[in-house]
């Protein structure tokens, strides 16, 4: 049988490959080709198979029917770009960063024709406060939600972040968290962001950079959702220095959240070492060295560079620990997605009111894996 040609605008092909960052040889490797073939691709010089131009658009995360537009698609994020590089706004997402969102928002359309079938309110805190409020009256309404007493009984950070994961589902808004779009993929960009918010009074989403370290992630939860608290969604590099309104307050709203001020200050002793303060500071507040870190940058405690080179100090032991193991897919694959959506997507799928595929695919996984993955759930 003769090989079916696809009739693509060559210069999609390069639109694609530099859109996913990836050189002619880069994605040479990846098609299992020679990096000629890429050349006379992108020039128009050879034909192209619908199998090859296939695993093209799944290879630079595009759209298959963007090969065969007239003209070069220009991209827009569909949430506001809150990430700042000295003062200017960062104006070319990343083909990860533009995938990652995309599954994010097919996962919140489904949830919330779910909600819609269930006769679900409203979350009541999107939005309930805005820009011009106080970060204290935030995190305090916050904590409030929460049931978060001033002084909690935390236990170890992880634990912390956990149990907030928890609490913070509890109240109808999803968190997600993924370092990479799966299998064989390289890891998200933590420098490009650390974090979005996506607000809806239905169904409002956090999602964390699972690439960060652990120690930073905590922070960039609450960040997130403050943002829901304030109703502006965005995407956030977690820079300790920002310039939008935004990231202003919600940096404030989780430094005051996990750290308050006041009791940090008490317990700070300005005589020693700045490092020594750290491990009874994380024993008396439950978070990481790395939030501790900020916070005392925040209160003028440290400087930028000294903030800078323990954090730097932190991402490195992190990298070395990650490298020695890792959880199995399953239970890698419950710490990613939303408890809250996982169970009721897997529950609709095994009664049957979804399509298998369909679940699988929303999961980021084989369709004979959603059973075993269900089982990992308890369902």
């Amino acid at each position: 049988m003769a090989n079916a040609y696809a009739k693509i605008n060559p210069d999609n092909i390069r639109w694609a490959r530099l859109r996913a960052n990836l050189t002619e040889g880069m994605l040479a490797r990846k098609l299992d080709v020679d990096e000629e073939h890429i050349a006379a691709w992108e020039a128009g010089e050879k034909p192209i198979t619908f199998k090859q131009a296939k695993k093209i658009a799944d290879k630079t995360y595009v759209p298959f029917g963007f090969l065969f537009l007239k003209h070069t698609p220009e991209e827009r994020l569909p949430i506001p770009d809150l990430r700042t590089k000295e003062g200017e706004e960062i104006k070319r997402p990343s083909a990860e960063l533009l995938k990652i969102i995309q599954i994010i928002l097919a996962r919140q359309n489904w949830f919330k024709d779910y909600l819609n079938q269930q006769g679900s309110a409203s979350v009541p805190y999107v939005g309930k406060f805005s820009l011009s409020s106080s970060a204290t009256d935030i995190v305090s309404d916050m904590k409030n939600a929460l049931e978060i007493p001033e002084y909690p009984t935390r236990g170890s950070w992880e634990d912390y972040q956990r149990d907030l994961v928890k609490r913070i589902e509890s109240l109808g808004i999803l968190v997600m968290r993924h370092g990479d779009l799966g299998h064989f993929t390289k890891a998200l960009s933590v420098e490009e962001f650390r974090g979005f918010a996506i607000v809806d009074k239905a169904c409002p989403i956090i999602f964390v950079n699972q690439a960060d370290t652990p120690s930073a992630r905590l922070f960039t939860l609450i960040h997130e959702l403050a943002h829901i608290w304030i109703g502006q969604s965005g995407i956030s590099d977690g820079g300790t220095n920002p310039h939008r309104k935004e990231e202003i307050l919600c940096n404030a709203v989780a430094a005051e959240f996990l750290v308050p001020g006041d009791e940090f200050q008490k317990l700070w002793d300005k005589h020693t070492e700045w490092t020594d303060n750290l491990p009874p500071l994380e024993a008396h507040f439950h978070v990481s060295q790395w939030v501790l870190a900020r916070r005392a940058l925040t209160l003028n405690f440290i400087s930028q560079e000294q903030y800078v080179q323990f954090t730097e100090k932190l991402k490195r032991l992190y990298q070395e620990r990650e490298s020695s193991g890792s959880p199995s897919f399953y239970k890698t694959k419950r710490s990613q997605i939303s408890e809250q959506f996982s169970r009721a997507l897997i529950a609709e799928a095994l009664s049957g009111r979804v399509l298998l595929r369909d679940a699988s695919a929303l999961l980021g996984m084989k369709p004979n894996q959603v059973f075993k993955f269900a089982e990992e759930l308890g369902i």
